[in-house]
């Protein structure tokens, strides 16, 4: 017989690094859920994604256990990677703090496509593009629909 489901929880946590320290400590405390097993579940399975942050959806289930699906790390997480900047600009529209290619959009865009509503690459690069923009990254180079 299914579980029966009593809530979902979002939260960001650093691939491989998940501690009972805050904030994931008392998120999964606050709804009575093993703080250590989640972490060394997660750990173990974002091995691979050492230090990036990922987010990650929680089923909580009504007998205090509980699913969790990680998600692609956030497409600002990943421009700000590519194109070695902090943080975005305050004034995106004025400021440009930073430029990506098409190529590296592209390879964010194949990235997120599972977690993207889009059908095709082109539409999920239009969606980085824009966050990108959004950022006050520039995105240099002429865009492969454009020939």
């Amino acid at each position: 017989m299914a579980k029966e489901i009593s809530g979902y929880l979002k939260l960001q946590v650093k691939g491989g690094q998940a501690n009972p320290s805050p904030p994931v400590g008392p998120a999964l405390g606050s709804k009575g859920l093993n703080i250590m097993e989640f972490c060394k579940q997660f750990n173990g399975r974002s091995q691979d994604k050492m230090g990036q942050v990922l987010p990650v959806l929680i089923t909580i289930y009504s007998d205090k256990s509980f699913d969790f699906v990680i998600k692609t790390p956030p497409a600002p997480v990943m421009l700000m990677e590519a194109s070695k900047i902090k943080k975005g600009s305050n004034e995106s529209n004025r400021v440009k703090v930073g430029s990506v290619t098409w190529a590296q959009v592209k390879e964010i865009a194949e990235v997120k496509m599972t977690d993207l509503n889009a059908f095709t690459v082109e539409s999920a690069m239009k969606m980085v593009a824009g966050t990108a923009r959004s950022m006050g990254i520039r995105v240099t180079g002429k865009a492969p629909w454009e020939n």
